[in-house]
């Protein structure tokens, strides 16, 4: 076909104006504008196919999925705003302080229920670092176990149900977010509990890395903390089990439950006396800055995609996608190592709307069950949380730098992710050579 290297070609010239820096969501636009127009010359782009561009924009704005994602966003900020993540990162601390490894403990058991919370993965990593890193360098932690366990407990966000990210897959993939969500839980909470025993395993055998906090700094008696951690503890983990219940027993869609979340985060924040006017200012403002940039990359992708489609680019991806050697295992190695690599460069919304769409076609193509496309996304989510700890471009790496003490030095943070990547490796062939452990969760639930 004649000039069918223009699907090709856009597809190229949108990442290179990525990767030259200019926003996203106009890199997307404006360069499905330039080979529309260049299309049109040429007399092989039907114009009139940008006539279905408004209605494809209101579907974005229609989206009841992507509801969800500003729900959540304001669930965990408002949490966060509230230093009531301050509050249980601090009262953990003292319960597990006592033992060597005690505050490493913490931030991941912290780590976990944030990303229960909020399920921004930034948003984690900065609120971690500032809260926790203090300490632990205070009390005479090792600065790469410091490090690497904040960043690796951030990046939880990604897998830990209800992350925003698998919501945006889910739409991106045609899959139950309900389903994504139950299909994450085991891996999500084995990367968990692996990191936990790491820690554990590094404090017995370098206890000059991971010290006891002093007698001084803990509770004067039990009642003391078993006071603190009902009135800090208990909230959160009841509102999490709210909305995490209510999705998983089928009772309520993800953005319903999201909807619930965030007025259980505003009732948690007023019973604790900090629901004040700068709180809930700086939470709709976070918030309204997040959901803006997602839309803004939505409406750019789709005005991407109408024109690739039109430029029969799409056509192009399949055929490449669906005529790798190995079929199946051929199209899920190499989706892989696009996610992974594109994960070192863009963020993870930008990677879902472009890329993810035509995984998905290619994935429709080879005949892939809704089961299975449940068990490739998790994997995806997975794959990408790994390329977020990776050295030298992984985004939480960069987060945590911004927080991190000027005599903490970069290659400090870079070694102390290293552990952490292994273990995300481990558990991503596991769940790559044992589909069971995402799939079994689905077999088990109640689909909403």
């Amino acid at each position: 076909m004649e000039y069918e290297w223009l699907g090709p070609a856009l597809f190229l010239a949108a990442f290179v104006l990525i990767f030259l820096g200019y926003p996203v969501a106009f890199s997307l636009a404006g360069s499905a504008l330039a080979f529309a127009w260049i299309g049109v010359e040429l007399d092989v782009f039907p114009v009139g196919i940008l006539g279905a561009f408004p209605s494809r924009v209101f579907g974005v704005m229609s989206n009841q999925v992507l509801m969800a994602v500003p729900f959540f966003i304001f669930m965990g900020t408002t949490l966060q705003r509230s230093r009531l993540a301050e509050d249980l990162l601090h009262t953990v601390g003292l319960i597990f302080g006592a033992r060597r490894g005690g505050l490493a403990l913490a931030v991941v058991i912290v780590g976990t229920l944030l990303a229960a919370a909020t399920g921004v993965v930034g948003a984690s990593v900065v609120a971690m670092g500032m809260i926790s890193l203090p300490i632990m360098l205070r009390y005479g932690y090792k600065a790469e176990l410091a490090t690497g366990v904040i960043a690796a407990s951030g990046t939880l966000g990604q897998i830990v149900p209800p992350s925003v990210v698998l919501v945006v897959l889910g739409d991106q993939m045609g899959v139950g977010v309900g389903d994504l969500f139950r299909g994450a839980l085991v891996p999500g909470l084995s990367l968990a509990l692996l990191y936990g025993i790491y820690v554990l395993v590094i404090a017995r055998l370098r206890p000059t890395w991971a010290p006891a906090l002093p007698k001084e700094e803990l509770p004067a008696s039990r009642s003391e903390l078993s006071g603190r951690v009902l009135r800090v503890m208990v909230p959160p983990l009841v509102l999490i089990a709210l909305v995490l219940g209510s999705i998983f027993a089928g009772l309520a869609s993800p953005t319903e439950a999201g909807a619930v979340g965030s007025v259980g985060a505003l009732v948690l924040a007023g019973i604790s006396g900090r629901l004040t006017r700068g709180v809930v200012s700086e939470t709709a403002h976070e918030t309204m800055r997040l959901t803006a940039m997602v839309v803004m990359l939505l409406i750019g992708a789709t005005l991407f995609t109408l024109v690739f489609r039109g430029l029969h680019g799409d056509e192009w991806i399949q055929r490449s996608l669906t005529s790798l050697p190995g079929g199946r295992v051929g199209l899920l190695i190499v989706a892989n190592l696009v996610v992974f690599g594109l994960g070192f460069f863009l963020d993870f919304f930008e990677i879902a709307f472009i890329v993810i769409p035509l995984l998905s076609s290619a994935m429709t193509k080879l005949g892939f069950s809704d089961t299975e496309r449940v068990w490739v996304g998790v994997l995806l989510a997975l794959n990408l949380q790994t390329s977020f700890l990776t050295p030298p471009f992984g985004f939480s790496l960069f987060y945590l730098r911004g927080v991190t003490p000027r005599e903490v030095p970069t290659g400090a943070i870079y070694r102390g992710a290293l552990p952490f990547i292994g273990i995300q490796l481990f558990v991503l062939a596991m769940v790559a050579l044992f589909p069971e452990l995402v799939t079994g969760m689905l077999q088990s639930g109640t689909r909403p």
